[in-house]
């Protein structure tokens, strides 16, 4: 009877995680087809401003609303949405080649150059990344490319230490012992041997970190150091919301949010069973 109970919960979990992957992978379907789409059927100007349709709520004419100069809600959610992945998809590649490279380097070489290496990521890390990041984009005039500077430079330090605990496991392993005694030079072996095998769980940190990094660039946005005030970004779009909502008006700050969150929430669920596929022994254990 326990054998029976014990084999109904692992179906019921398992159910529940092919559930999960597919609402994920509809979710994101869904929100590559919106980006891609949206904009060329929409035949619509984001820029457009029509007083007379201020602050109209979700209709057949404008799914989303409008906000505070007439413009279609819906649109420039999209444009925003467009702007947020383009920052995150393109910070996590970089911040994720930043980290593999150091966090391999350090893993690798190991010695003081392991521990110079790492006292700079702890020391660096010890900084909140938002504030690290306003101060780089203070610098800079508003505009996508600060804020992808600013996202990727501050993001790629938990990548280093994943990159390099996984170095430091494989370093004692027979396949690289063979490699050292058949007289490969160490920066062969990590080139040729330990780089290739942490890819799979570097790539696993960049997909975590797509969501993130929206939400930096979002962050910035909102406190008017990221992409200028009339672009579209999910940031500015909650920014330019706060008077309607406080006036009654929740659907220009409601969308946008959603947005934000509904990338993150999927994004989350395939490199959840990503996790689980890289690591059975975790998913076995999470199954009993």
């Amino acid at each position: 009877m326990a054998d029976l109970v014990w084999k109904s919960r692992g179906r019921t979990g398992r159910s529940m995680r092919t559930l999960r992957v597919r609402t994920s992978a509809v979710l994101v379907a869904l929100i590559a087809l919106a980006v891609l789409m949206v904009p060329p059927l929409a035949q619509l100007d984001q820029q457009a401003v029509d007083l007379s349709m201020k602050l109209r709520p979700p209709s057949w004419a404008h799914p989303f609303g409008t906000d505070d100069v007439g413009r279609d809600l819906l649109l420039r959610c999209v444009y925003g949405l467009r702007v947020s992945l383009l920052v995150g998809l393109v910070a996590a590649l970089v911040a994720t080649v930043i980290g593999t490279a150091v966090g391999a380097a350090a893993g690798a070489l190991g010695g003081w150059t392991d521990r110079l290496v790492m006292r700079a990521v702890d020391t660096l890390s010890s900084i909140p990344h938002l504030l690290l990041g306003v101060f780089i984009v203070a610098m800079f005039r508003p505009g996508v490319w600060p804020v992808l500077v600013s996202v990727a430079l501050t993001h790629w330090l938990s990548t280093a230490r994943i990159v390099r605990a996984e170095v430091l496991s494989l370093r004692s392993r027979p396949f690289v012992d063979a490699a050292v005694s058949g007289g490969a030079s160490r920066l062969r072996v990590t080139v040729r041997h330990l780089v290739p095998a942490v890819l799979p769980q570097a790539g696993l940190a960049a997909v975590l970190m797509i969501p993130h990094a929206m939400w930096h660039e979002s962050a910035l946005s909102f406190l008017g150091l990221g992409l200028p005030a009339h672009q579209a970004s999910l940031g500015n779009l909650v920014q330019t919301a706060r008077g309607s909502l406080l006036a009654g008006d929740w659907w220009p700050t409601l969308f946008p949010g959603l947005l934000l969150i509904v990338p993150t929430l999927a994004i989350a669920g395939l490199a959840g069973a990503w996790r689980d596929r890289l690591n059975p022994r975790r998913r076995s254990e999470l199954t009993l």
